[in-house]
């Protein structure tokens, strides 16, 4: 007795659609307007929202080849604080460059690195008055150190503010 199941227990038959699936709301059936009809170059330029809230640093104010740490570690400067070591060499460019390292040896585990980078980046970009004070543009170097994970945004910031003093000092 082989029966086949799908044919005795499965309806083959189509549902009927239905012309509106959705349920009407309290203003019935307002049709919605539909995507702009109009050219592209007539329509009006809406403003871009992630070039308002682009908060990070552009590509050109960063530091990202090997080569160009080693010579700000070999040429430039060191000031040393609690929380990080900086290094700066004037540079010749028309911008501040910064480049963040936080190492395994002295951070550990890549989260803790991760917020470490985060937070000196953080401080570079929020002490931008006080980078325009400095007339030389200069190429710098930020070494996270371990107690950094310990602290909030404040007193890092404070102290980087105080390095950057130091170093339109020296150049």
């Amino acid at each position: 007795m082989e029966s086949n199941y799908a044919e005795e227990n499965v309806s083959t038959k189509q549902p009927k659609t239905r012309k509106e699936a959705r349920v009407q709301g309290t203003n019935g059936d307002q049709e919605r307007p539909g995507r702009d009809q109009s050219a592209p170059g007539e329509r009006p330029q809406a403003a871009d929202s992630a070039s308002l809230l682009s908060f990070g640093l552009p590509k050109a104010a960063r530091i990202a080849k090997r080569a160009d740490f080693l010579r700000v570690y070999q040429q430039g400067v060191c000031i040393e604080g609690r929380f990080m070591t900086v290094f700066f060499l004037p540079s010749g460019r028309d911008v501040h460059r910064v480049g963040i390292t936080a190492t395994k040896k002295a951070i550990g585990k890549a989260h803790d690195r991760n917020r470490a980078k985060r937070l000196l980046r953080e401080c570079f970009r929020l002490s931008r008055a006080e980078l325009d004070a400095i007339e030389q543009k200069c190429d710098w170097v930020i070494n996270a150190r371990r107690i950094l994970l310990k602290e909030k945004l404040d007193r890092p910031l404070a102290e980087f503010r105080e390095i950057l003093k130091k170093a339109g000092a020296k150049l």
